[in-house]
């Protein structure tokens, strides 16, 4: 009984000390940003998300066979594509792979 005292008295003390240790830790740091520090929306409302199709960017050849080095290459992997038209889904062709449809008719 006297064990499971002291032990409950070791487990409280370590409590209270890392509450303490806590407090210290938070007082040594930079104090949270003001509400005018904050990001602000742009003057034209929201950033909305475009949609576009694009289309793979070859990558350009080399002569003789030597190895392109990354500041030879595009910026981006892929450009707009010339036709911004979504492809959809034809009825009478195979819908996702393995849904025991007829397949490409």
């Amino acid at each position: 009984m006297i064990a499971a005292f002291v032990g409950g008295l070791v487990i409280a003390g370590a409590l209270v000390w890392a509450v303490q240790f806590g407090m210290r830790v938070m007082d040594r740091e930079l104090p949270h940003p003001n509400p005018e520090d904050h990001p602000k929306m742009p003057e034209g409302g929201p950033v909305h998300e475009m949609r576009e199709m694009r289309e793979p960017d070859e990558v350009p050849q080399t002569e003789g066979g030597e190895r392109l080095m990354p500041y030879e290459l595009h910026h981006a992997g892929s450009r707009r594509g010339k036709d911004q038209h979504r492809k959809r889904w034809l009825p009478g062709s195979s819908g996702s792979f393995g849904s025991g449809g007829l397949g490409h008719t």
